[in-house]
């Protein structure tokens, strides 16, 4: 049974820090390249972050880029999104997602709320 679990999120105030983890299971994880994504009330889902296979090669939004980064641990199963400097625009559900050839995972989401 494929599943992919994400946790970390919570409410922070702006510039704070938190860390999303993403746990997968049920598949090959190192075959797939990982993505992080995010839906705000009202909006489109938009992708965050990407990662390839091996962790090598990392992509990000243009709204994240510098304060965001995406990593993974092949052997734990594991990809993480380190988010600093947050805005409360940043305010949404955060996804994780796997993908490989016709596969196409999604995790049930963890809400992040940055307010003062």
């Amino acid at each position: 049974q494929v599943q992919l679990v994400e946790s970390g999120g919570g409410s922070v105030q702006p510039g704070g820090s938190l860390r999303l983890s993403c746990a997968a299971s049920g598949f090959t994880f190192s075959n797939y390249a990982m993505r992080w994504y995010r839906q705000a009330p009202g909006k489109e889902r938009e992708l965050v972050a990407t990662i390839s296979t091996s962790g090598i090669f990392t992509n990000y939004a243009d709204s994240v880029k510098g304060r965001f980064t995406v990593s993974r641990d092949n052997a734990k199963n594991t990809v993480w999104l380190q988010m600093n400097s947050l805005k409360p625009e940043d305010t949404a559900v955060y996804y994780c997602n796997a993908r490989y050839r016709k596969d196409d995972y999604w995790g049930q989401g963890t809400q992040v709320t940055v307010s003062s």
